[in-house]
């Protein structure tokens, strides 16, 4: 996972954007031997509570997809609003979207 600020400074300032009405992606290429993940979920959306939920299920949607993940890449998930009252198959599959059209996800995954 993404966890210092330089990266996601880095992704802020030169990354691609990908968008949906549930989500947002930016993606940037990098040398490493694995794709690295970003989570943000902004107040906008709720409480504690509810921005956990989201990113609980943001991960499990990953998780799924990993296999499928090409190497060397940084992405930044951004949680829209919608994104609350969406099913988690709905999300994963606006999330699997975006990362095929960033070029991240290749291959089958097992949604």
């Amino acid at each position: 996972m993404l966890s210092r600020p330089v990266d996601f400074a880095a992704l802020q300032g030169n990354g691609t954007v990908r968008s949906h009405s549930l989500l947002v992606v930016r993606i940037r290429r990098t040398d490493l031997e694995v794709t690295r993940f970003g989570l943000s979920t902004g107040r906008k959306l709720g409480g504690a509570v509810v921005r956990n939920r989201v990113r609980r299920r943001l991960r499990e949607a990953l998780r799924v997809m990993a296999p499928s993940f090409q190497s060397g890449w940084d992405v930044l998930i951004i949680a829209r609003q919608p994104v609350i009252a969406s099913d988690f198959k709905s999300m994963a599959d606006a999330l699997s979207y975006l990362l095929r059209r960033g070029g991240v996800l290749g291959g089958r995954t097992l949604l």
